[in-house]
C-alpha cells in the first residue's frame, strides 16, 4: 500500500495510457467490422471466407504480431501505433462474427415494414438494423474489451508504456508488490469498461427500459405471475365440465 500511494501519478500515467491503448482499437476495430459483417450477413457466397480469415487473425500471437508489424507499417519497434494496430486487428477478428450474430437477430418483419414503407438498403442498415441489434453488438464490445486491455499488457515487451511495466518491472527487481498492483489496476480497468458499454447500451436503447418497465407493470395489474394462466386454466376446466356436473346445475335439479 505504501509503495501504491507513493507512485500513484506514475500508475495513474500508466492506467490512462493503458485505457487509450485498449479504447481506441475497440472504436477503429468497431468502424471496420461493421462494413465486413454486413457484407458477410449479406452475401451468403463470402461469409464463410471473411469468418474464416477472422478466426486466422486472431490466432497469430500478440508478441509476433507487434515485432512484424513494425516492418509492414515501416515504423519504430518501440511506437505506440504498432500495439494499436495490433489490437485494431484483434479486434476486427472479434467482432465481425457479433456483427453478423447481431444482424440476423433482427425480426425479418421488421425489415420487411420498413421497404414498405420505403427504405433504401442503406438507409434502413443505419436507422434499423443498427439500433435494433445494438444489445448483440454491445456484447461482443465487452468480449473485445477486455480481450484488447489483457493483450495490451503485452505491449510492455516492446517498449510500449501501459500497466504491463509493472509485471516487467516488478518481476525483474523480484518485487511482488508492484506485480500485484498491475494485476488489480488492469482488473479495475477492465470492469470500468464494461461498465462504460453496459451504460452506453442502455442510453442508445431507451426502448427496452420502456418495455421492459410495461412489462413489469402488465404483470402486477393482472395480480402477479400466473395469475391469468391459472384463471385461464380454471375457465378451460369449467368449460370441460358439462351443464348436469356443475355444482349449481345440480342444486337446481334438487329443488326441482
Amino acid at each position: 500500500m505504501e509503495w501504491f500511494l507513493a507512485n500513484l501519478p506514475y500508475v495513474l500515467e500508466l492506467t490512462w495510457l493503458h485505457w487509450f491503448q485498449s479504447a481506441l482499437p475497440l472504436v477503429l476495430g468497431l468502424a471496420a467490422s461493421l462494413p465486413l459483417g454486413y457484407l458477410a450477413w449479406r452475401i451468403h457466397a463470402i461469409r464463410g471466407l471473411i469468418l474464416s480469415l477472422s478466426s486466422v487473425l486472431y490466432t497469430i500471437p500478440s508478441l509476433a504480431l507487434f515485432v512484424i508489424l513494425p516492418v509492414i507499417l515501416g515504423t519504430g519497434i518501440l511506437e505506440m501505433s504498432n500495439l494499436i494496430v495490433a489490437l485494431t486487428v484483434y479486434t476486427v477478428a472479434l467482432l465481425v462474427r457479433s456483427v453478423v450474430d447481431a444482424l440476423e437477430s433482427v425480426d425479418d418483419g421488421v425489415r420487411q415494414a420498413a421497404a414498405a414503407m420505403g427504405y433504401r438498403p442503406v438507409r434502413r442498415f443505419f436507422q434499423v438494423d443498427l439500433p435494433l441489434c445494438i444489445p448483440v453488438l454491445v456484447a461482443g464490445l465487452r468480449v473485445a474489451s477486455v480481450s484488447n486491455i489483457s493483450v495490451a499488457s503485452v505491449g510492455a515487451l516492446i517498449g510500449v508504456p501501459n500497466l504491463g511495466f509493472l509485471f516487467t518491472d516488478g518481476l525483474l527487481r523480484n518485487f511482488m508488490t508492484e506485480i500485484v498492483v498491475g494485476i488489480l489496476m488492469t482488473l479495475v480497468l477492465a470492469a470500468l469498461m464494461d461498465l462504460l458499454l453496459v451504460v452506453l447500451e442502455r442510453v442508445l436503447t431507451p426502448w427496452l427500459r420502456r418495455r421492459r418497465g410495461t412489462d413489469g407493470s402488465n404483470t402486477l395489474a393482472r395480480g402477479g405471475p400466473g395469475t391469468e394462466s391459472e384463471a385461464g386454466g380454471g375457465a378451460a376446466v369449467q368449460n370441460r365440465i358439462g351443464p348436469e356436473q356443475r355444482p349449481d346445475a345440480a342444486r337446481a335439479a334438487v329443488r326441482g
